[in-house]
């Protein structure tokens, strides 16, 4: 099998993938859709990061041929998924790899805006020697208010009150709080509560332009403001206005509603022109520690799901992590309607296999089986295939 790595995915991806048998081609960028249908003309098994954008286009005129897709990332926003699953192409992400990355970067990034890090170190680099408390403070007891309480907030909940800030979060998932968390009944609860706002949301188009300008309009005068999450979820306009006043007296930004897709391409935005800003380019989960976990763990689910048919953890199939194989391993994704396991199951009888192990998972309009079989013909997947309400079917 061969499969292709885009984005300077790890080295650990590549000897990951080694190690088990695949022949492995790297691209150090992005590619566009037509350029990304014909890279994949022989490829098995596709792995990106946040830039190249697996489009409806590109799944319709590969997808027969791909096997499965991971993302070397934690979002999954730049794939259609819907369309994957349409023809049995499961999608696989690292949800939890760099989570720590992530918080140890927010907690960074509040101190330098609390204490003005930025500014003392242009001047130093300027020759100024301004050794002033002024507009410097503390973090401990602070107001922490986190937007998105899922892995990553919960983790930077932990971090920031074990430094002496009191956690806010409000998430619209029920969610318990770590240790002495408050949950706020709303965001704009959160908002009126706290003087530090950083944002973990994933990239659902409900969450476009989630903060705007009338939520930073409910924020406490001179509050700090990050967003390491999804670029689309802050109204960058909005944001630049009230650094401008001062009603927000600095922000972190990581993620972008528009990112250059190399670094050979400039980064424009109006947050460039101001001085209260810490500006990084997504670099949230960019730490060796973070990109080896990754790398080892997206391409350990492609391979199992190649050799066993395991799904748990894809974002868009069932999930089903299967035991031990005890023979010919059959995989079948179908429409999930009545009848289809009984007629497999039927199918199989009747050409004298005999089921040694059965696992079935369903997810909205699909579920997934795998079907070990002690005695049978390869031709069966043939005749899977041909089965009503089937997606996609392959033997083991």
């Amino acid at each position: 099998m061969k499969a292709l790595l885009l984005e300077n995915i790890h080295d650990e991806a590549i000897r990951t993938l080694k190690h088990a048998g695949y022949e492995v081609e790297r691209v150090s960028e992005a590619l566009d859709e037509d350029d990304l249908i014909s890279a994949l003309d022989g490829v098995d098994l596709l792995g990106i990061r946040s830039r190249t954008r697996l489009t409806r286009r590109v799944v319709e005129a590969c997808g027969d041929n791909l096997t499965a897709v991971g993302a070397f990332c934690i979002g999954t926003n730049q794939m259609d998924l819907a369309a994957m699953a349409q023809v049995g192409v499961p999608a696989f992400n690292a949800p939890y790899s760099n989570t720590r990355s992530v918080v140890e970067l927010v907690m960074a990034e509040i101190i330098a805006l609390a204490r003005r890090l930025g500014d003392r170190n242009t001047q130093m680099h300027n020759g100024v020697w301004r050794k002033s408390a002024i507009g410097s403070h503390e973090i401990r007891g602070r107001r922490l208010g986190i937007i998105g309480y899922g892995n990553i907030g919960q983790q930077l909940s932990v971090v920031a009150e074990a430094m002496g800030m009191q956690v806010f979060f409000y998430d619209i998932a029920d969610v318990l709080p770590m240790g002495n968390a408050h949950k706020c009944e709303s965001m704009e609860e959160l908002l009126g509560s706290v003087d530090t706002v950083s944002v973990h949301v994933d990239g659902r188009p409900s969450n476009n332009n989630l903060i705007g300008a009338p939520e930073f309009a409910m924020m406490k005068p001179r509050s700090l403001f990050l967003n390491l999450s999804r670029g689309q979820v802050v109204d960058i306009d909005a944001l630049v206005d009230n650094l401008r006043t001062g009603h927000i007296a600095g922000a972190g930004v990581d993620v972008y509603p528009e990112e250059p897709t190399s670094g050979e391409k400039p980064f424009v935005s109006p947050l460039r022109e101001l001085d209260n800003v810490i500006l990084t380019p997504h670099i949230g989960g960019s730490t060796q520690e973070a990109q080896i976990d990754i790398g080892r763990y997206v391409a350990g689910k492609l391979i199992d799901y190649v050799e066993n048919g395991a799904t748990l953890m894809s974002v868009n199939m069932p999930g089903i992590t299967p035991s031990q194989r005890t023979g010919a391993r059959i995989g079948h994704l179908h429409r999930n309607i009545p009848g289809v396991m009984a007629t497999l199951n039927r199918l199989v009888a009747d050409q004298g296999g005999n089921v040694t192990y059965q696992a079935l998972a369903t997810k909205g309009e699909l579920g997934y089986c795998v079907l070990d079989i002690a005695e049978t013909d390869r031709g069966l997947l043939a005749n899977v295939t041909d089965l009503e309400g089937t997606i996609r079917a392959r033997i083991l």
